[in-house]
């Protein structure tokens, strides 16, 4: 349906021991009957007893992976033998089909829009991917051992962005159905199109069961009450050189993460200087290249980059994009070699909270 549309389709499946978002040519590529595993540092895929296609969590790759692409080139130059110029533009960008985008995944791609297109500067690319992107959700039946949605507000049920929305509903007794909720009228002209029947008040109760579900069983909570002064006021804690013995300053919390958007430029040109090619790549706040200025890094040391990564997610993205920039798909947490995890770093923070604590080191008396 879908393909017969234009679209690319794109979507979960299983590939390399991991579900990850690739393109698909049919239903049957779906992860049908697996789920996964996840905990800080650790993944694994096993099999389930039934036949769902959505009972696993996110993968290691977001859908950033293929609005905002890791590698991206920019453009082309050649210059003939006659002193002719040619530049050759970027290529034309496929219009994708999404399917099976989580709420916490829907909340990343509107925290990207706000940055990419939202604002007086357009990121081109990404608008032309963007803009004819269908979209499918899948509310969330399972939840990983390190999601947090509920805490940052962003699941497990999708509330806006999406074309279509399932959720996948099993009956011990009944058939294997998904429940369909239309949001926008391409959703509508999709639906039209395929078999279906009106929802009962049963479905709608299985429903919402399916997502209560899985709000009580976050694997993670993040207390935000006050989070951005906290974590400003406490730049200087020691919990920052803590963290930073583990740390290896890999920057996989940032490739892994769906809102990180930072990137670098390379110009290369050939010996002959004849051809030349400038590409766009990720970058990460955790190289020493992110913040290298004329004399060295302004994060010179591995405490001032987590510092610096953890703080901008959780509170300066407050003040620059007016949202957090974390949406609570625990990626960071499972994906990180050493397991370190947000959720637990900020608590540590908040636990010894640096604010109205006397300084040490100096001498008081007190006087009558």
């Amino acid at each position: 349906m879908l393909r017969r549309r234009g679209h690319t389709v794109v979507g979960p499946t299983v590939q390399s021991q991991a579900v990850v978002y690739s393109e698909l040519s049919s239903a049957e590529e779906l992860p049908i009957g697996w789920t996964d595993v996840q905990e800080g540092g650790t993944y694994r895929l096993t099999r389930r007893q039934d036949e769902a296609a959505f009972a696993h969590n996110v993968g290691p790759n977001s859908w950033k992976s293929l609005l905002f692409p890791a590698t991206l080139t920019v453009w082309k130059g050649r210059r003939d033998a006659d002193g002719t110029l040619e530049f050759e533009q970027e290529q034309p960008t496929p219009r994708y089909a999404f399917i099976g985008v989580r709420a916490c995944d829907l909340h990343a791609i509107a925290i990207q829009d706000r940055i990419l297109i939202g604002d007086r500067y357009v990121e081109p690319d990404y608008a032309a991917r963007r803009r004819d992107a269908f979209i499918v959700a899948v509310n969330c039946g399972h939840a990983g051992g390190t999601c947090f949605c509920v805490s940052m507000g962003t699941g497990p049920k999708a509330d806006s962005g999406f074309d279509l929305s399932l959720t996948e509903l099993f009956e011990d007794d009944g058939p294997h159905r998904f429940l369909v909720e239309v949001g926008s009228e391409r959703g509508a002209e999709v639906l039209a199109e395929l078999p279906h029947a009106a929802a009962t008040a049963d479905d709608e109760r299985l429903a919402e069961e399916v997502v209560e579900r899985t709000a009580n069983s976050m694997g993670r909570s993040l207390d935000t009450d006050g989070i951005k002064e906290l974590l400003y006021a406490n730049a200087e804690h020691p919990r920052w050189e803590e963290v930073a013995d583990r740390c290896l300053t890999c920057g996989n919390c940032t490739l892994v993460c769906p809102t990180c958007f930072c990137t670098t430029v390379e110009d290369v040109t050939d010996l002959a200087g004849l051809e030349t090619e400038r590409t766009r790549k990720w970058d990460s706040c955790f190289t020493l290249e992110h913040s290298y200025t004329h004399g060295g890094s302004v994060h010179d040391s591995g405490p001032s980059r987590y510092r610096q990564w953890m703080t901008h997610k959780l509170a300066s993205w407050i003040d620059q994009f007016g949202s957090s920039g974390c949406v609570g798909c625990g990626r960071c947490i499972t994906w990180c070699p050493v397991a370190i995890d947000i959720t637990e770093e900020a608590a540590a923070i908040r636990d010894t909270d640096l604010r109205g604590r006397p300084e040490t080191g100096g001498t008081s008396a007190v006087g009558g």
